[in-house]
């Protein structure tokens, strides 16, 4: 939808505060906290949608980004207990689990000889027994075996355990990891960073501040990273605002973050059973909202295994530019939530293809977002 179809449906709009938004966002001013929480209480969803959709084609016209990547995932075991968690083991239940040593991450990682993978993403539990030093020579065997893989690892939650355990600041602790091997963090540990609802939902791990901290120690080393909210469960409007206006606020101080990216509670066999998901409907607002209110965020990222590829496409038209990676059906996380992929992997060509279905343009990007090849006018049964 270009600018003067936009502006009609701003100007249509009945409602005076939406449509005072709605000029701002065309007149690419900022919108307030307040603002925020309007969106989601009173617009319509085809209102955001056609907003968020605009701030999408603005900065990236059709462009749809996609990577080569996979997952490890060192252990399912965990010393915190998360109520929304659907995939850890408490260290007391360890054999119910799963622990990989470095031989065997490794072998993975080898797996990918020859593969034009360029990215390899680990993250999993908070083992007691994986330390500091356990996964800072996981970094420098990957980096001595295949220098030009890109390694996106850990969250600040599985960070700040081990830079206690060493007795190490975040900032000396950081500085040993890149100069490691770790080149970029992942978005994961977020959640919801209010304390009225971080307290229900994972008292017991980092909180707002100290996830904030370990990020904006790695932009500062000149690392970036990328920023998650889990949504659909027990917050409210103004909890979402509220998390992503501390991330907005990090951003116009550092710069770090590439993406950010929603993920939808799912509640199977977890201590939220209880809690229903959020609808379709809802989630295409998480996204749109997401766009209009971190304009300072450069890519909006829908991660395809956990809503499935038919909501991953549509999410396209709600502000999203980037559907992720291959994966290769490396990552448990989700699976055993419940998402709508159980066996989570996509072939290059089959994830052009999503993006061609819904009329965009399929570019393969390195994480940094370096454009490796435009796959508009390629024929499928090459790639």
């Amino acid at each position: 939808m270009n600018s003067a179809a936009v502006k009609v449906l701003v100007d249509a709009e009945k409602d005076q505060q939406l449509q005072s938004i709605g000029y701002k966002i065309l007149n690419q001013e900022r919108i307030s906290f307040d603002e925020g929480v309007a969106l989601f209480e009173k617009a319509s969803l085809s209102y955001v949608g056609a907003l968020a959709n605009w701030v999408r084609e603005s900065k990236h016209g059709n462009k749809t980004y996609f990577n080569r990547n996979f997952h490890i995932e060192p252990t399912n075991v965990c010393v915190f207990s998360c109520a929304f968690c659907s995939y850890s083991k408490l260290y007391a239940h360890r054999e119910e689990g799963w622990e990989l040593n470095i031989e065997q991450m490794m072998h993975i990682v080898k797996s990918y000889d020859g593969k034009p993978v360029t990215e390899v993403h680990i993250v999993g539990g908070v083992h007691p027994k994986m330390n500091m030093d356990f996964f800072l020579e996981l970094l420098k065997s990957i980096k001595a075996h295949r220098p030009d893989l890109h390694i996106k690892a850990f969250t600040p939650v599985e960070l700040d355990y081990m830079f206690r355990k060493a007795k190490v600041s975040v900032e000396e602790g950081m500085r040993l990891a890149h100069e490691a091997g770790l080149d970029s963090l992942p978005g994961g540990g977020a959640e919801i960073f209010h304390p009225d609802i971080r307290t229900k939902i994972c008292a017991d791990k980092v909180d707002a501040d100290g996830w904030l901290a370990i990020h904006k120690a790695a932009h500062q080393l000149g690392m970036h990273s990328n920023a998650t909210l889990l949504y659909g469960h027990i917050e409210s409007y103004w909890h979402r605002i509220d998390h992503m206006d501390r991330l907005r606020s990090l951003q116009d101080e550092t710069g770090g973050f590439n993406t950010f990216i929603p993920l939808k509670f799912r509640n199977k066999d977890n201590d939220m059973q209880h809690v229903s998901e959020s609808t379709i409907v809802e989630d295409m607002k998480m996204y749109a909202v997401s766009r209009l209110y971190l304009d300072n965020f450069p890519h909006l990222k829908a991660y395809w295994p956990m809503l499935g590829r038919k909501n991953a496409q549509l999410t396209l038209s709600f502000g999203v530019n980037d559907i992720d990676g291959t994966i290769d059906d490396t990552t448990k996380i989700y699976a055993m939530a419940g998402s709508e992929e159980q066996t989570p992997t996509m072939s290059t060509s089959d994830l052009v293809t999503l993006i061609k279905q819904v009329k965009r343009q399929p570019v393969e990007r390195g994480t940094l977002y370096n454009e490796i090849k435009d796959y508009s006018d390629a024929i499928l049964d090459t790639i």
